[in-house]
């Protein structure tokens, strides 16, 4: 993943068409810390409630997140559910295209969990839901809008939650369709008869429905290889991906290879919409014409960071480019903040950690050593410093007073502020916030013919 740059810049340019079960996720969020008197039961005290797109429209979402375009076909119920899901694609993805069938014989898949807020866990799930295959009326109006989205795609998603808008004859007509125009096929699949799935390009079964589809017992690492090679077989797909959970995953691929892909250790705060993520971005790489295995590895650091989010959660393209790269090249980068809130954010963990907040400010137009000295200076009087870049506009309008905002200064509320010796003490803007909150200004010394002005004088008398 070397050019994971490169590969994430291709995002924005592909369209991914996504055909499946919608529903509605709703996450109940409480406390519980008693049982009822009505009943062995238990109580759980009410907190907060989040309502969000879930199922084959989390993958849909999940695709958006990353950058890429989406269309999206799927069934909803004439029902305030329907309506709820109709308004959040509207007003929270506006990069997913959608065409819903309404279907009045069924109601909207709704999912509602109940949560402990402190500890994460799972209470229980009801679900509003008919398991059945649409009528014949549905699956024609679903056949032909995906066919007519078919040529825009470059690659197709069949997220398939067995609730029934993946009939047999939708999926024939889709990848049959996708296979005219070379177009890839993921699946994720549900039942035990993968054969509807034949001549798909990746299908992704967990170890469970791997077990299930081939009746196999997956005592080992071995034993998953053999299966998932033979689903390949009986499928007639180009590759296989096993999730595993905490165990990571195993690609095989249709010329017998194999690929052991470790999880990232990470805590896991909610498994929810982890599978669709998966699938949303193998979906979204192999759109890019990436292979399998830049694709798998780019899943499976999504996997790790949605797991350590609450609900039906999805990824950016950030988030994803932030695990993937090592840790020593993202360095720099995080130091570099454009968002007020995530100065902020620093702000308050380094005050509650007791840190000496330092700042100062500059051009730094062209970094000469008396800008090192400066620089290290500050860094020398504060356990953090935060630095104040002047914008262009400042720089070329004056080049001399250079005056950090004084809102800059308010906010990050500094214990140190630190200018060089060209100033004077009262010169200093700023000086009388800092010190009126119990803080200091420190003038640094120059470096005698070291300045901005200078290397640009010599570089120009070099011509």
């Amino acid at each position: 993943m070397h050019n994971i740059d490169q590969q994430l810049a291709k995002l924005a340019k592909a369209t991914v068409l996504c055909i499946g079960d919608l529903m509605l996720d709703d996450f109940i969020y409480g406390d519980v810390s008693r049982i009822s008197p009505e009943a062995p039961a238990l109580v759980i005290a009410v907190r907060r409630e989040d309502r969000v797109i879930g199922g084959a429209g989390n993958v849909a979402r999940g695709i958006a997140a990353l950058g890429a375009h989406c269309i999206f076909v799927g069934v909803t119920g004439v029902d305030e559910a329907g309506r709820m899901l109709a308004r959040a694609f509207r007003d929270e993805c506006q990069a997913v295209e959608t065409h819903f069938m309404v279907d009045v014989s069924r109601p909207t898949t709704r999912k509602v969990r109940f949560v402990s807020e402190h500890h994460s866990t799972h209470l229980l799930r009801a679900d509003w839901e008919l398991a059945a295959p649409v009528n014949a009326d549905i699956e024609r109006s679903l056949i032909d809008a995906s066919m007519a989205a078919l040529p825009r795609a470059d690659c197709v998603v069949l997220s398939d939650y067995a609730k029934g808008v993946l009939t047999a004859r939708l999926i024939r007509a889709v990848i049959d369709g996708a296979g005219r125009l070379g177009k890839p096929v993921v699946v994720d699949p549900k039942g035990q008869d993968f054969g509807i799935y034949r001549g798909a390009t990746l299908i992704t079964p967990n170890r469970k429905e791997l077990a299930d589809a081939t009746r196999r017992t997956l005592a080992s690492d071995a034993d998953i290889v053999v299966a998932a090679q033979e689903l390949a077989r009986i499928v007639e797909c180009e590759a296989v991906l096993v999730t595993r959970s905490e165990a990571g995953m195993t690609l095989c691929t249709k010329s017998g290879g194999a690929l052991y892909v470790p999880a990232y250790p990470v805590k896991v705060r909610d498994v929810s919409g982890a599978g669709d993520t998966v699938t949303a971005v193998l979906a979204v790489m192999l759109a890019t014409q990436a292979n399998f295995e830049p694709a798998v590895r780019a899943a499976n650091a999504a996997a790790a960071v949605v797991v350590g989010k609450r609900g039906t959660a999805t990824v950016s393209a950030a988030e994803l480019r932030s695990r993937l790269l090592p840790a020593a090249s993202l360095a720099p980068e995080e130091k570099i903040i454009f968002d007020w809130s995530v100065l902020d954010e620093r702000l308050a963990e380094w005050r509650g950690q007791g840190l000496r907040i330092g700042f100062t400010n500059g051009c730094f137009d062209l970094l000469h050593p008396g800008h090192v000295k400066l620089l290290t200076a500050a860094r020398a009087a504060c356990d953090r410093l935060v630095v104040g870049l002047n914008s262009n506009a400042s720089v070329t309008r004056i080049k001399g007073e250079g005056r950090p905002p004084l809102d800059l200064i308010g906010r990050v509320r500094p214990k140190v502020l630190v200018k060089g010796a060209d100033y004077r003490i009262d010169e200093v803007v700023g000086r009388e916030a800092v010190e009126a909150d119990g803080g200091e200004v420190i003038l640094v010394d120059l470096m005698p013919g070291h300045s901005t002005t200078a290397l640009v004088d010599r570089q120009l008398n070099k011509r």
